[in-house]
């Protein structure tokens, strides 16, 4: 049994990790960059321990991270997401250690790891994967021709990495090369290896993943899908459990490939399986998330199951405690990703102190957060800050829940993206659950996002009122009702 967990992270998914091991009783330790020293996790966690040294570094030095782990006795390390999430070297590094590694086996990161070797892996066992290369190109020429035998438009996706980054669609063979080079160039920078394939691309489809839980005894089970498909450069903004408008046929035929792959493979623990559906409810696969999601709360809500206790429980030996017909779905649930970046100014990162912050509430409003008043964003990381989640039986319950608790959440000092959310939500297409990948790039261009919505409107009103019966109390007169 695991009685001490290190977190091998930071921000609310270090919360978020925290958390699960308090209704587990398992003890929490914390390590953080001297920047990080304010952060609320910290004062959540059992104990703490700080890396001194490159703010990012400091979470990346798993020779330290895994030293530390020893000396305070931990049993085990969770690595979150980010970071070393996905580094099969560090989890290699861990086992070596006598440290549990809270995720799959090294040899399945490696493999999900390289998006080529994963395409051919989830070919052989069945699953359909778009066409495109199968070994890393280095020659643009080559690439070229590729990609005019796939036909236009086509991706060049880095080969080691994801996120988004070191991505380019290129619809006309002219723009190839450019954009082969800028695609390569970023991966080299966010990897370090320039790697790439080409694949057909799908013109706005929907992006969907399936959420799979595996123990060591070959026990494989699904808790449903998520939909992805509002993003921004390949970053999500928007996820929904289950997804409005699937298919119920190729929902039924995405749960039991999922399944049988992760089965096939010998796959344990937690892993996202991630797909495109086009327009024909075909789909393909086109990358697996060997870790704990972003947006896994949306899967937990719908579910009732505690993703990361599972996660847990799972690394310390404990197999699956229900069959698939045991799970039940109910509702919809939708998770907003509160940035702290200025959608005015091309999305622009907004470090600095939060001079107010006003929370949302209320039945069915989940946050994961480390916010607060007073609380400055470091510039280092990423610019998440927040995630809202909403729960409701219909989807039209959650859309009107959502627009309600966007309406009541307040963050001032730093820009952010909360302006955006409450015209996503006020928007004909969303409220009828009709998104692609495309909704952001044809949206954001009608989109006001300059504002005051009326709740905010309200909050002004409110602090006037307290400066004024602040004036009153300091000249000693006397307030009538």
């Amino acid at each position: 049994m695991i009685k001490k967990i290190l977190i091998a992270n930071r921000g609310e998914i270090a919360l978020r990790i925290i958390r699960a091991c308090k209704e587990l009783n398992i003890k929490s330790v914390s390590v953080f960059s001297e920047v990080d020293i304010h952060g609320v996790w910290l004062k959540k966690a059992d104990e703490c321990y700080p890396i001194l040294g490159d703010p990012i570094k400091a979470y990346l030095d798993y020779e330290k991270i895994v030293s530390l782990a020893k000396k305070a006795d931990c049993d085990a390390i969770h690595p979150g997401y980010g970071f070393l999430s996905e580094s099969p070297e560090f989890a290699e590094y861990c086992e070596k250690n006598g440290i549990i590694f809270i995720g799959p086996k090294s040899e399945h990161i490696a493999l999900f790891g390289d998006k080529i070797a994963s395409k051919q892996a989830m070919r052989r066992v069945g699953i359909p994967v778009l066409p495109g290369t199968d070994e890393p190109i280095d020659d643009v020429d080559k690439a070229v021709q590729i990609a005019k035998e796939i036909g236009f438009p086509v991706i060049i996706k880095a080969a080691y990495g994801g996120g988004g980054r070191g991505m380019r669609v290129v619809y006309e063979a002219k723009d190839f090369k450019k954009l082969y080079e800028a695609a390569t160039n970023e991966a080299k920078k966010f990897f370090g290896n320039g790697a790439a394939f080409v694949e057909k691309f799908l013109d706005n489809p929907r992006h969907i993943e399936v959420q799979i839980i595996a123990d060591r005894f070959g026990n494989v089970v699904h808790l449903g899908e998520r939909d992805c498909s509002i993003q921004r450069k390949h970053q999500k903004v928007i996820e929904v459990a289950p997804s409005p408008r699937l298919d119920n046929q190729t929902r039924k035929e995405i749960y039991r490939a999922s399944q049988k792959a992760m089965f096939r493979l010998g796959y344990e623990n937690v892993g996202t399986i991630e797909y495109l559906v086009d327009k024909n409810n075909d789909f393909y696969f086109i990358e697996m998330n060997t870790r704990v999601q972003v947006e896994h709360p949306i899967t937990e809500a719908i579910s009732g199951i505690d993703i990361v206790q599972r996660m847990i429980q799972i690394a310390g030996g404990d197999k699956l405690r229900y069959l698939q017909e045991e799970i039940t779905f109910r509702g919809y649930a939708i998770e907003f990703r509160i940035n702290a970046e200025d959608p005015k100014k091309g999305f622009a990162p907004s470090p600095g102190k939060i001079t107010e912050h006003l929370s949302s509430g209320g039945p069915g409003v989940r946050l994961d957060s480390i916010a607060y008043k007073g609380y400055t964003i470091p510039p280092h990381y990423d610019s998440m800050i927040t995630k809202l989640v909403i729960w409701n039986l219909d989807w039209q319950g959650a859309v009107n829940k959502a627009r309600r608790a966007l309406d009541g959440f307040i963050v001032r000092g730093v820009a952010n993206n909360i302006p955006l959310h409450r015209q996503i939500v006020r928007d004909e297409d969303f409220i009828n659950g009709t998104f692609d990948t495309g909704y952001l790039d044809k949206k954001l261009p009608h989109f006001s996002l300059d504002a005051i919505d009326d709740m905010e409107q309200e909050t002004l009103k409110m602090d006037r009122i307290a400066k004024m019966i602040e004036s009153i109390k300091k000249n000693n007169l006397t307030v009538h009702q």
